[in-house]
This record gives C-alpha cells, sequence and structure tokens, in this order.
C-alpha cells in the first residue's frame, strides 16, 4: 500500500511560529469570488452588477473580491480599455463601472446581505500617467538610464520606490481611504511579493486602526508575508500541481501563443502530500493559503480550467474545498464558462441562467464548507489531513475529522485501496446516499463522505 494511514499533515506546522495576524472568524469556513465588474454584465457597471448580490448570496459566498476599480492610465493604454492593474488614481473611481456612491450601494448590499467586500490594490506600480507621476517623480525607481520603467513587460506602468518613507504614508493613506470612505473589508494586493515585506509588516496594524478586523489576502506564495502582514496568500504551487498531474494524465490542452502546449513534469496524486509537508514546513501555523482551478489571470493567459484540467476539472475542485486552505470562485465559473474573458476590451458576460448543474455542484460545496468545522482555514481550528492508504499514486484519499475525500487524478480506471478505510454511517456528500467505496474508479471521479 502507498502511504501510511498515520500520516499527518500540518503537524510541522505547530511546530512554527504561528502568524500574528488575528483572523477575523467570519473568515474560517469562507468561501472567496473575484468579481470582474467590466465582465460580470452586459453594461459592465456596479449598478447592472447590484442584482447579482443575492444570486451569490444564495451560491455561498462569503468574500466579494473585486478587481482593481480604479481609473486606468491612458498613457501606454494596452488595448481599448487597459489593464485594470494601470492605475491613474488611487482614490478614483473607474468612470467606466460609475462612481463611488455606486460602489459604496454594491458594498453595502453586500454587507446587508452577510459578505464581506475586499478590493484589489496595485502598490507595486502605477499608471504611467498617475498624478504621482508629475507631482512625487522621486517616489519612482529608475533605470541605468534614470528612466522610470514597468518591471516585467508591463509597459503600461511605472515601478514605486519603497525606500522613500513618504511614497509608503501615501500607499497607507490611499488604502485606508477606501476603509474610511466605502466601508470595504480588506484588500487583495497585487505582487505583493515584490513590495518589501517591512512594508507590509507596518501597514497592517495601520489599517486596523481604521478599521479593526479587516482581511488581507497577498498575491504572493511568499510564507514571510504571512508572518504579520497578511490573512492568506496564493496557493500557486498547488495550482501549477493540479495542472502538472492533469498533463502527465493527458488531460492538460491549452496551447501558448506560439501554437504548442506547455510541458510539465510527471506529477500524480501522491505529490499532493509533498506539496502538503512543503506547506507544513515553510508557513507560520495557522496560515491561509488560497486554492484554485482559475481566476482572472489563469482564465485570461493559460485557459480555463477544462483546457488545463480536462475531465479531472470537477475532482481538483472538490480538492479545492476539502484541502487545507480557502476555495476560490471566478467570475463565471459558477456556471460551467467555458471560454477565457478579454483582458483589455469589454467581452460578453457569462449567461447566468445557464450551467444549472454546474451551479449546483459549487452551492453543493459552498455548503460543505460552511458546514464542516473541521474544514476551516488555519490549523488553530482546521483538522489536520490525515493521509489514507491506497492502491494507486494516482489516487489521493485523506480524512480531515469526519469528512473524507478520495479522487482518481490519473489516466485509467484504477482500484482505489487494497484495504479500504471504514465509511460506515457516513453520507455520501454530493448525493446523499449512503457511503460506499466502488471496487474501482474511473479518471477523474471522485467521493465526498461525511460523518456525524
Amino acid at each position: 500500500m502507498l502511504g501510511a494511514c498515520a500520516t499527518l499533515f500540518g503537524t510541522a506546522q505547530e511546530k512554527n511560529p504561528a502568524t500574528t495576524v488575528n483572523h477575523p472568524e467570519w473568515s474560517r469556513n469562507a468561501v472567496i469570488y473575484e468579481v470582474n465588474v467590466r465582465q460580470s454584465t452586459p453594461e459592465g457597471t456596479f449598478e447592472a452588477f447590484l442584482p447579482q448580490i443575492p444570486r451569490l448570496k444564495d451560491l455561498g459566498v462569503d468574500i466579494l473580491w473585486f478587481m482593481p476599480i480604479h481609473p486606468i492610465s491612458e498613457d501606454g493604454r494596452k488595448g481599448k480599455l487597459g489593464s485594470y492593474y494601470a492605475v491613474r488614481d488611487y482614490k478614483g473611481v473607474n468612470p467606466e463601472f460609475g462612481n463611488i456612491d455606486d460602489f459604496r450601494k454594491v458594498v453595502k448590499a453586500a454587507h446587508d446581505n452577510g459578505m464581506k467586500v475586499i478590493i484589489d490594490w496595485v502598490p507595486n506600480h502605477s499608471g504611467r500617467d498617475n498624478a504621482w507621476v508629475k507631482n512625487h517623480p522621486e517616489w519612482y525607481q529608475r533605470n541605468e538610464k534614470g528612466e522610470m520603467f514597468g518591471p516585467y513587460d508591463w509597459t503600461d506602468v511605472y515601478k514605486f520606490d519603497y525606500s522613500n518613507p513618504e511614497m509608503r504614508k501615501a500607499m497607507t493613506d490611499a488604502m485606508a481611504f477606501w476603509l474610511r470612505e466605502a466601508d470595504i473589508d480588506g484588500f487583495r494586493c497585487d505582487v505583493a511579493f515584490e513590495v518589501p515585506t517591512d512594508f507590509w509588516n507596518e501597514n497592517r496594524p495601520q489599517l486596523e486602526a481604521v478599521k479593526p478586523g479587516i482581511f488581507m489576502l497577498a498575491e504572493a506564495p511568499n510564507p514571510e508575508l504571512l508572518e504579520h502582514g497578511f490573512d492568506m496568500d496564493y496557493n500557486w504551487p498547488m495550482k501549477d500541481l493540479f495542472s502538472a498531474i492533469a498533463a502527465t494524465s493527458g488531460q492538460y490542452a491549452f496551447k501558448g501563443e506560439d501554437g504548442t502546449i506547455k510541458q510539465f513534469p510527471e506529477k500524480h496524486a501522491s505529490d499532493i502530500y509533498v506539496r502538503l509537508e512543503e506547506e507544513a514546513n515553510n508557513y507560520p501555523a495557522d496560515s491561509y493559503l488560497m486554492n484554485m482551478t482559475t481566476n482572472h489571470d489563469l482564465n485570461s493567459w493559460e485557459g480555463t480550467e477544462f483546457e488545463r484540467l480536462g475531465n479531472l476539472q470537477e475532482a481538483f475542485a472538490v480538492l479545492m474545498y476539502t484541502l487545507p486552505g480557502m476555495p476560490l470562485i471566478y467570475t463565471g465559473q459558477e456556471v460551467g464558462m467555458n471560454r477565457a474573458f478579454e483582458f483589455f476590451e469589454k467581452d460578453e458576460a457569462p449567461d447566468w441562467n445557464s450551467g444549472k448543474e454546474v451551479t449546483a455542484f459549487y452551492k453543493k460545496l459552498n455548503d460543505l464548507k460552511h458546514s464542516r468545522k473541521e474544514l476551516a482555514a488555519g490549523s488553530k481550528e482546521g483538522a489536520k489531513l490525515e493521509r489514507l492508504a491506497t492502491a494507486s499514486d494516482d489516487v489521493i484519499a485523506f480524512r480531515r475529522g469526519n469528512v473524507i475525500t478520495v479522487a482518481n487524478l490519473g489516466k485509467t480506471a484504477v482500484k482505489p485501496f487494497k484495504k479500504a478505510p471504514s465509511v460506515k454511517g457516513m453520507t455520501n456528500w454530493m448525493t446523499g446516499a449512503p457511503a460506499a467505496l466502488p471496487k474501482t474508479m474511473a479518471p477523474g471521479e471522485y467521493f465526498i463522505f461525511v460523518g456525524e
């Protein structure tokens, strides 16, 4: 048999110093949803988005993460509408979406429906015609020619210089503005790993002084950011592992701009335990990691979840709910939208009346996350993961408290266990039927069993 039944994951994290961040209690069993305002409705406005809030509440969403809502720079603009991440005014609202009063209505409606709101924040760089470029050129880095520049191939932005204390103050002040003026509940911070960690360590308590109990998400896979500054970061390594497993199983089909399919190392379901051990060893105790099968970057630049994960897509969605961490749903994912959004242009909104089976699937998973305390994010409340012995490296099977997850992530039907674990008295969460383990599992087949 592969793997010992007594293997526990999460125990090493208890040896690490705990994060000093006090996670809001409402975040423990929460589901986060990424809102692409531009593409959510035909109008692409806050006003048009308002009627979506009851639908998302019914789906089981707890946190609405809005992609950047700020005006977009025109200097160097990409495409007709530009990148959301080229910010022209940190205290302004993109007129494409409406005005600040329209956004306040969205925040109030979300709060009235029991949801929290965080906004995407771009602290590493600004648009090239941001007022700070003209009024405070000393706040920006310079290249060897003495010119402002953008990181990577981002030609529509200029990178900030965090050695300047006044620039730091201005950034924190702009963030605090939205806590005070729009009553938001926190931030998702773009490329947070490009900003010095000590800024985040200083920034968090200053923001907490404005509104206690905020939630901070880092676009980064850097454990040190979760020591003092952030509640949660991106589980990019797990996302990449999902893609590699799918490629090994012959499911990865997304072609890049050169027309070729990306090559991945051979990986199997059993490699997920290696990643879990890395998380336990490297992250502060009680950290959150965000699990995902898609988001705005993946959808537009790396392919839809169907192109990347194929017939394993549902099984990986189940894992993002039952593995340690918090699950993410991206605009359109909950109706099975199988296309990539345009990034710099207005695109067709999803058909919210389609994909009823997919919606029911995610609603069922959201209900699972909400109702099972053992699936809470963080090691303080979430149950440790116990690996169950399987007969194949392509089958992942684990227990967290009284929740058992089993999935075949391989390319062929296999016998999952030599000696199956007892599921007596448990229920198949997805069907409501008494739990029963099959003798063989087809590729992509999965089970979630729950007990009292």
